[in-house]
């Protein structure tokens, strides 16, 4: 069986992939392929291994030994879906696997905006400490994160995980209800939710239900300090009402690893910001990258090549 990854750098130079290798006959790896390069690179292949790279119904239609296309990663969006179930192509992604490496870079977004390290990181770089009557310097109100309320919009298992390190800390964790199902859901809304909030915490998908939950409406119920970390998509907040937010200081601080457009290659007002004295992170979509989880998604696209192979 021959298969082709298509995207084998978005992996990272460090990832063993003979776990691939020995579930199939042969592999060739390219590190980056557009559209157009993966349909001459998948003739004759019966398995694609890709990430970001998309396969429309064009190229699917022109790949008649395509049986099996697995996705490096949770969202199948880059692939037409309803071409490959037309054509009989099987479709599997993996999840779950960055479940410890994304709680934990929420954790520390968390911990730093509590912490308002942005802000004293640019005094410290100011030679501000060393201009302090005494021997530290309190410029900045921090938050104790003990005793706190942390709302968590998504209760799959990286946003339960989040709430497991969020008790871990002290903090008294809420689920907020499912975004566009909230009448059919025991849990309180996120609306119902907000003003009472300390921190919130987004771990939902990116949908028609959840394109700018959090907006300048929402943001206007937030009590002064709250702290807004996105770790899911971008666009799930309204980033430019967030950031007048956190300028007019009625958001305490604002941690994103998500932009709507990615890469930001014309840039993005809260790129821009990070110039400024705010309590702003900014991190680029980089919470999923630690060794073991990309190491993960080779043994989990592993065991869809094997489910492929005996289905």
């Amino acid at each position: 069986m021959k298969a082709v990854i298509l995207d084998a750098a978005s992996l990272g130079p460090d990832i063993d992939l003979a776990p691939l290798r020995e579930r199939v006959d042969s592999l060739a790896v390219h590190d980056q392929s557009s559209t157009g390069e993966a349909r001459e690179r998948l003739s004759g292949a019966r398995v694609a291994i890709l990430n970001k790279v998309v396969l429309d119904a064009p190229t699917l239609e022109a790949l008649p030994d395509l049986k099996l296309i697995c996705v490096l990663a949770t969202g199948t969006n880059n692939i037409d879906m309803a071409a490959a179930e037309r054509l009989g192509i099987a479709v599997k992604n993996v999840s779950a696997y960055g479940t410890a490496s994304v709680a934990q870079h929420t954790l520390m977004l968390m911990l730093a905006l509590a912490n308002r390290l942005p802000l004293y990181q640019r005094d410290v770089a100011a030679g501000r400490w060393g201009e302090s009557a005494f021997f530290c310097r309190m410029d900045h109100g921090t938050l104790q994160l003990e005793g706190k309320h942390l709302v968590i919009v998504g209760q799959g298992v990286l946003g339960i995980r989040v709430a497991q390190l969020g008790e871990a800390f002290g903090m008294r964790v809420t689920f907020a209800a499912r975004p566009g199902n909230e009448a059919g859901d025991g849990r309180p809304s996120l609306a119902e939710l907000a003003p009472v909030a300390d921190i919130i915490s987004l771990h939902c998908p990116l949908s028609d239900a959840t394109r700018h939950l959090v907006d300048a409406d929402l943001l206007a119920t937030l009590s002064p300090g709250v702290l807004l970390i996105n770790c899911a998509r971008g666009g799930i907040i309204d980033e430019l009402a967030a950031l007048e937010a956190l300028r007019e200081g009625r958001l305490g601080g604002l941690g994103v690893d998500v932009l709507p457009e990615e890469p930001p290659r014309d840039g993005h007002p809260l790129i821009d910001a990070l110039a400024e004295p705010l309590n702003l992170i900014v991190t680029p979509h980089n919470a999923w990258i630690t060794p073991e989880a990309r190491q993960k998604i080779v043994a989990l696209t592993a065991d869809n090549l094997r489910d492929g192979q005996a289905g």
